[in-house]
Order: C-alpha cells, then sequence, then structure tokens
C-alpha cells in the first residue's frame, strides 16, 4: 500500500479487501442427545421420580385419609318438657378415644345450622351419629390410632398418635405421642384444619372457650381456633430458647382452664409440697409462658377442682378441704368436705379431675362422691355419696351415676327424686354422662351408651 492510497484498508500488514479472505471456522459439532446410553439415563430419571411421587404420596395424610362427609343438613333436637318416667338403652356404641360423651347442636345451637351430632372414636375413626339410632352420618378415618377426640370452637378436635420421631430417650415422647391434631366440621366431618405438634400419650384436651389445651405429665400445650400453637409450658421436646420456662424439673398432677388462663398443681423437686401455678393461655412468645400466680399449696395430693373467674378451687386430703385462691395467689377461703378413703390419692386420668359444667355450679366426681361448686365464688353447696361420675342437667333435673342406675337430684339442695335403674352389665368404674335432645348419654370405658 502506497502513501496517500485512501482506498485501502490494511489490518495486521495483510489486505482485507484484495486477495483471499480465509472462510471464518466452523463450530464445533453439537452435542446431540442420540447414544443409547443416555436414553438408558434418562430412563432411570424418570423412573426414580415415578417411585418417589408414589412413595411420597402413599405415605402423605392424603393417602392415609379416609374422609366420607355428609351433605345432608340436620336438626337440633329439642330437649324434653318434661321429666321421662324411665330410660332405656337406645343404642350404643365402641369409643375408647373419648373420655366423656361428645356432642354438638345443643338448643343453644338452634341458629348456628349445627345439628345435633354424637361423635365417637375407636381405632383411627372419628364418626358424628345421629342421637336418636346411633346411624352414622359421616367419618374421618387415618391410617393412625386416635389418642383423644373432644370438642371446641364448635368444631371436632380428634388428635391422633404417631411414633416417638427419634427423639432421645429421656423425653417422655420417646416411645411414641399424640402429634397430628385434625379439627372437623361437626355438622359434616369436612376436614377444617390440621396441625402436627408435641402431646403426651394420655393426653386430654380442655377447652377455655378460645383455646385448647392438651395435657401431659411434662408438658401442656395450647391451641386457638387454627391449630396454631399460643402457649408451650413445661419441658420442651427441642429447647431453642433456654431460660424462658419459669421451672424446670417439675410433673404435672391436674389441669383445669378458664377463659385465656389455665391452671395446672405442680411437684417440683425444690419443694416438697404442691405448688398451684396460673398462666395465661398466649402471650408473645409461645414457650415462654406469663405466669399470673405461684403458690406453694399447704400439703400434697392436690387437685385444681373448678376455675371461675379470677378464683381457682384447689381439693386436698387430710383433712379434706377446698382452698380458694383468688387472681394473685391469695387464699380467700378454706371449706372442709368429706371425702372418700382413696379419693386424690393418685392423679386423675389424663391429669383432668371429672367435672361437669352446668348453669352456676360446677359438678365434680371425687372417686367416690359428688360436690357441686357454686360458680360464683367455688364454695361447696352440697354433696351426695356413693356415685360413679360427676353427673350432667336432663330436664330442670341432676342426673347423677350411682351403681344401681341414675340419681334424679334437685339442682338446688341435692336432695333425691328419685333412682332410674340402669342395668350396666357389671361396668364398676367411672361413668360420665352428657345429654343432647331426649338423649341420656352414659361413657363406660371404651363403651358409649344412649339412654332414651
Amino acid at each position: 500500500m502506497t502513501h496517500g492510497d485512501t482506498t485501502d484498508e490494511t489490518v495486521g500488514g495483510e489486505d482485507v479487501l484484495d486477495g483471499h479472505v480465509p472462510p471464518t471456522p466452523a463450530a464445533g459439532p453439537r452435542t446431540r442427545f442420540n447414544r443409547k446410553r443416555d436414553y438408558v439415563l434418562l430412563a432411570g430419571i424418570v423412573v426414580a421420580l415415578a417411585v418417589s411421587g408414589v412413595v411420597v404420596w402413599q405415605r402423605s395424610d392424603i393417602r392415609a385419609t379416609e374422609s366420607k362427609p355428609s351433605n345432608v343438613r340436620f336438626d337440633v333436637l329439642p330437649a324434653p318438657e318434661f321429666f321421662p318416667p324411665s330410660l332405656a338403652e337406645a343404642w350404643r356404641a365402641d369409643s375408647p378415644a373419648t373420655w366423656t360423651p361428645v356432642t354438638t347442636g345443643q338448643l343453644e345451637d338452634q341458629n348456628t345450622g349445627m345439628a345435633s351430632t354424637v361423635v365417637t372414636g375407636a381405632g383411627g375413626e372419628v364418626a358424628g351419629r345421629d342421637p336418636l339410632t346411633g346411624d352414622v352420618r359421616w367419618t374421618y378415618k387415618r391410617d393412625l390410632d386416635l389418642c383423644t377426640v373432644s370438642m371446641a370452637w364448635k368444631k371436632v378436635v380428634a388428635v391422633y398418635r404417631t411414633d416417638g420421631n427419634w427423639l432421645p430417650e429421656g423425653d417422655p415422647r420417646a416411645g411414641g405421642g399424640c402429634s397430628e391434631v385434625t379439627a372437623l366440621k361437626a355438622d359434616s366431618g369436612e376436614r377444617d384444619a390440621q396441625r402436627n405438634f408435641d402431646a403426651e400419650l394420655g393426653t386430654r384436651l380442655l377447652d377455655d372457650g378460645d383455646h385448647v389445651t392438651a395435657t401431659g405429665s411434662l408438658l401442656l400445650l395450647t391451641l386457638r381456633s387454627d391449630l396454631v400453637k399460643t402457649m408451650e409450658y413445661g419441658q420442651l421436646p427441642a429447647m431453642v430458647n433456654p431460660n424462658k420456662q419459669p421451672r424446670t424439673g417439675c410433673s404435672y398432677e391436674s389441669v383445669q382452664v378458664t377463659s385465656g388462663k389455665i391452671g395446672v398443681i405442680e411437684h417440683c423437686g425444690d419443694y416438697s409440697a404442691d405448688q398451684l401455678t396460673v398462666y395465661k393461655a398466649s402471650a408473645t412468645d409461645s414457650d415462654k409462658p406469663e405466669v399470673i400466680s405461684s403458690v406453694v399449696l399447704p400439703g400434697e395430693s392436690a387437685q385444681i377442682v373448678a376455675m371461675s373467674g379470677d378464683f381457682t378451687a384447689v381439693a386436698l386430703p387430710d383433712p379434706g378441704r377446698v382452698l380458694v385462691y383468688d387472681g394473685k395467689g391469695k387464699l380467700t377461703a378454706t371449706h372442709p368436705i368429706d371425702l372418700g378413703d382413696r379419693d386424690l390419692r393418685e392423679n386423675p386420668v389424663g391429669r383432668v379431675p371429672l367435672v361437669t359444667t352446668a348453669t352456676g355450679a360446677f359438678y365434680w366426681f371425687t372417686g367416690s362422691r359428688t360436690v357441686v361448686l357454686s360458680a360464683a365464688d367455688l364454695r361447696p353447696l352440697w354433696t351426695t355419696p356413693d356415685t360413679l361420675g360427676p353427673g350432667t342437667i336432663f330436664a330442670g333435673r341432676a342426673l347423677v351415676p350411682v351403681p344401681d342406675g341414675i340419681a334424679v337430684l334437685s339442682q338446688a339442695d341435692g336432695a333425691r327424686v328419685g333412682t332410674i335403674p340402669v342395668d350396666r352389665e357389671g361396668h364398676t368404674g367411672p361413668v360420665t354422662m352428657s345429654s343432647v335432645g331426649p338423649m341420656v348419654l352414659e361413657q363406660r370405658g371404651a363403651t358409649l351408651v344412649a339412654l332414651h
């Protein structure tokens, strides 16, 4: 290229306009999915994914659940206007998962659309039944055994058993626990909500109107209506944030609840006597209980028998008495009561004394007799001896189970109006009772019996 030539360009000393321009090198061969081993690998991946999907489905709650809800609307059954002259067995059903009759659709539910239903629980199945006939209206079944079934928030609450989930040997749930809770719509049996938690075997559910508390010997768990935990009290299975529980090394002997509060009798290593603690059912941190009051009791073998407003009634033996404490843990009254020789000598089953709530009163079964306490100040009103359970209210009378039948009592003073003969076929253990419409229900151990 000569000086002054403005038409030629050079790049690296070569004329790029004149002469041969080398072709652009061709791109390398593209990887193609055309070898036999590639197809074998793809087939293996597809099979693995399919097998994993089947395994997950087989182990899922959906695969393990059999739900047969009802779409029929049933009515609330009216209670009888007059007390019936007699009661005879209408039907019975196995129901070891209920410790007291579970019913829905009382007269106060007339405008809610909730039908009168009796709920039973056996094996892994919860069943809603016609109160008059015992016919099954709906069922909800898991491949797990039931721990307990109860009512709260106008829903049926079922708790299922699971294994220990590799918990350490010292944990109370290491041999299995009650870890899956399901809420069902009471009128249809449809699943409403489901959660996991860490309740102990033998747990019972206590309803305060807004919360449900699962009892245990070392841990109490409280849930709100969407089954979210609002409080944990005691020995947690995984202590993420230590030093939040008020005491450690305590066991729980009895539990009761009232609106927004939980009362528990604790036996702690630091004290030879029992201790009464009342704490809130919910707080900012669910694992940091907000204690309202805590007081050492003057003795052992104590049981909480009732809570009402700011008052808590605690029963103690030797001598038999009911102590009433206010919201600050101050003793406000002491009432002597007669107790049987074996009363209060053992913790109640499930840590829950047998108590029936009635209008203006609590009916407490001591183990040998029924003591009625005023709901206003928790003082004893009257006692009927030689009973099998706390009883229930039906057609304006108090019905209390006795060895030869059902005692019919005046609610005002406990005077016996009469006795209805009932053949319990040799059952001598505690009997809990309820009623729905014209039906009187008895829970006799693992069997629910309807009388009419």
